[in-house]
């Protein structure tokens, strides 16, 4: 986790020292961009999908389901502690009791008992709460391994892996291991998605930072997996190419 936070932050201060910029007003850090997001690409491409691919063909379907219900089960928490910090108390108690019901009726969060019941997922983070509270989002960025970011949520980064309650799972070679398990099974649920970004983008790059813009947008506004706060972020400008939601 330390690892990672320090990644963020050089990535964080190199972008805001003005490094490999470009003329571009909607994207002024393009050159440091394209760069981080081709080595991501290639590091994805030779690592992280073929383990991902393997992970997904090989490993049975409700062994996958588990784990991913397992670590969504956990994220709930932090979920839960940023609907609260942004007054949405109705999203706030409903993480909460999703939390209750998987981690008992569910086993642990083995079995996803919460949506069955009628219970709806937010998946919430500090950078959103940061945008609820009128915090800009800043130019766009993409960070080493984390991929697409921008300036607010690149400082809300270390707040969100702290609030992760698996990263003060003991003994450390049980977090690392879940940790990259989590990873894997975040990338395999990715896999058709990659494959139709590969077949229908003719600039990968800017097909993801604009979809990562404007999804970062809506569930700022309220939009996305948070239907209850109209009241936006003044700071996310909207992308300039259109989408199924506009």
């Amino acid at each position: 986790m330390k690892t990672m936070t320090r990644f963020g932050s050089l990535a964080l201060i190199a972008a805001l020292s003005g490094c490999a910029t470009t003329s571009n007003p909607q994207d002024p850090l393009e050159g440091f961009n394209r760069a981080m997001f081709s080595f991501n690409d290639t590091l994805d491409k030779v690592a992280l999908k073929p383990v991902a691919t393997a992970y997904r063909n090989w490993l049975p379907s409700f062994v996958q389901t588990g784990v991913n219900n397992f670590f969504g089960n956990l994220g709930d928490v932090w979920s839960s502690v940023n609907g609260f910090l942004q007054g949405n108390v109705a999203d706030g108690t409903s993480d909460v009791m999703r939390v209750a019901v998987n981690s008992t009726l569910g086993l642990g969060g083995l079995l996803d008992i919460g949506s069955e019941a009628g219970l709806q997922k937010h998946n919430k983070d500090f950078g959103q709460t940061l945008g609820k509270w009128g915090v800009g989002s800043g130019p766009y960025l993409v960070l080493p391994l984390f991929g697409p970011s921008n300036i607010r949520d690149t400082a809300a980064l270390p707040v969100d892996m702290y609030g992760d309650i698996w990263s003060y799972k003991y003994p450390v070679r049980w977090r690392n291991t879940g940790s990259v398990v989590r990873l894997i099974d975040k990338r395999a649920n990715l896999l058709d998605a990659g494959d139709l970004l590969e077949d229908a983008a003719l600039d990968k790059y800017e097909f993801v930072r604009d979809a990562y813009t404007q999804r970062r947008q809506s569930q700022i506004r309220g939009n996305d997996d948070d239907n209850s706060d109209k009241g936006g972020d003044k700071g996310d400008k909207p992308a300039k190419t259109k989408s199924s939601d506009e």
